[in-house]
């Protein structure tokens, strides 16, 4: 018979597998389908969706890799310190990734609006794929900060031959993970954000209060881009939402070590983090017209197995919504 404190905890970690399953089939399913869009449609193969596309490549490894790997350093299996250590790097890479391709995204679109004009001759295709290459780059670098000495291996009288229960806490030490991770890693690009988002709304505001005497074009536009400001202000929510828990979290765990906290929590803060994988789908895609027309289009030829229908595409996003009036984004 299990002992009264075994039970509940079977039950928080087996409700913790099931929600994690959940997320990374999600995570998976949609953003292989932006990707398929951005493939099938030449419409979205501009510099705004390469950020895009980044994106869901990162959340795509967010939920076949690092999901499943969370779930398996939560059953505490064991393994050699520097084994544990790898798998917890490589979580911190695909999740930093991630937050980088986001910052990359709100760079982008506070470009497109503040400088209309000259956009394309200063955020070319070329530069778009070096930008994605440097988020990857600085990801990498970032999760392999650990392997390089910042770890416990010398502070918890670990052996590198010796066989440990993988814990994320037990490899990865927590001044890393508050003052370097979330301080350096989190906060700083989720201030840029919000930097830019903020002047993305202040100057579309602007604008509209300018032409609200303009012709009936002309407002319609400007309240299109209103709705694109506050998909943003959205994003931002979303993003500080699912990732402050686990680095609250964290900070509580290493300012107040003598506090114990909630299994549950934990478990709560990690899928928060995770989750925000599967709503990007639906924050950058399918609010998108143009992304929501391609996605039919797939889903009826691979499910329905009807012929994929052809549509006159524009030559850029930015074009399309000028010349046939929709609001891509």
């Amino acid at each position: 018979m299990s002992s009264p404190g075994v039970k509940p905890r079977e039950h928080v970690d087996v409700a913790y597998i099931s929600i994690e399953i959940a997320i990374s089939v999600a995570s998976v399913l949609g953003n292989v389908l932006i990707v398929l869009a951005v493939y099938v449609n030449q419409a979205l193969r501009d510099t705004t969706f390469s950020f895009i596309a980044s994106l869901a490549v990162a959340d795509i490894a967010v939920g076949s890799l690092v999901i499943p790997l969370a779930i398996v350093i939560s059953l505490g299996f064991r393994t050699q310190f520097y084994t544990c250590l790898i798998l917890s790097s490589l979580v911190l890479i695909i999740t930093q990734s991630s937050i980088l391709s986001l910052l990359a995204i709100a760079v982008d679109r506070y470009l497109r609006i503040k400088i209309p004009t000259r956009y394309g001759d200063i955020v070319t295709q070329g530069r778009a794929y070096m930008a994605v290459c440097m988020c990857w780059i600085l990801a990498i670098l970032s999760g392999l900060v650990p392997l390089v000495g910042w770890n416990n291996l010398h502070h918890g009288n670990f052996s590198n031959s010796k066989e440990i229960v993988c814990e994320f806490k037990t490899v990865v030490r927590m001044d890393y993970m508050v003052y370097f991770n979330f301080f350096v890693c989190v906060v700083v690009p989720l201030v840029l954000m919000i930097i830019l988002y903020g002047e993305i709304f202040r100057v579309i505001r602007q604008q509209l209060n300018r032409r609200a005497e303009a012709t009936s074009d002309g407002e319609k536009y400007y309240r299109k881009e209103l709705r694109l400001a506050k998909s943003l202000v959205l994003v931002v929510v979303l993003f500080i939402m699912c990732w402050m828990p686990i680095h609250i979290i964290n900070c509580i765990d290493f300012f107040c070590s003598d506090y114990d906290i909630p299994k549950f929590a934990v478990y709560i803060g990690i899928f928060m983090s995770h989750v925000n994988s599967a709503l990007n789908p639906m924050v950058y895609a399918f609010r998108m017209k143009r992304f929501r027309l391609t996605l039919i289009q797939i889903i009826r030829r691979s499910i329905l197995c009807s012929p994929m229908v052809p549509t006159r595409c524009p030559t850029s996003a930015i074009e399309g919504s000028e010349n046939m009036g929709v609001n891509l984004y």
